[in-house]
């Protein structure tokens, strides 16, 4: 199998903590996120720094035929100098540690979304955001399709 030198091929399978190494994980678990997405990798790759990249969302990895995961294609070149690195090793757990900030950041976000709205308070602020309805005031609903 010949292989183009100038380019790097990045599967979202390796950055899958659900997955063991002999499955085909290829940094450590602590750079990994369970079920990580194409898109969420190429924001982490963006945060490293590389930026000549190509993405294929229909791409299955050869040995996963089946799931259509998606894949990375980034510089060779541009991927060594921006992350400071001498091998595509060290460049997969600095995109998977970018990955695990990035994750957690997310869900600090969202759990702060979800607590601003619980309680008492929170059900008294959604109500108010609701919308009005659309019948003028004392008027009711008609029973039976009457108008």
């Amino acid at each position: 199998m010949t292989g183009d030198s100038t380019r790097m091929t990045i599967w979202t399978g390796y950055f899958d903590s659900r997955t063991s190494r002999r499955s085909g994980r290829r940094v450590p678990r602590d750079a990994s996120i369970p079920r990580p997405s194409l898109d969420q990798i190429a924001m982490a790759a963006r945060s490293a720094g590389i930026t000549k990249m190509r993405r294929d969302q229909d791409a299955s990895h050869p040995l996963r035929s089946s799931s259509k995961e998606g894949r990375l294609v980034v510089s060779t070149d541009d991927a060594l100098a921006s992350t400071n690195s001498a091998n595509k090793e060290d460049v997969l757990k600095v995109i998977g540690q970018r990955l695990k900030v990035l994750a957690s950041e997310s869900e600090d976000t969202a759990a702060q979304r979800t607590s601003r709205l619980s309680g008492r308070a929170g059900a008294r602020q959604a109500k108010q955001r609701k919308a009005p309805s659309r019948r003028p005031s004392g008027q009711r609903k008609k029973k039976f399709g009457r108008r």
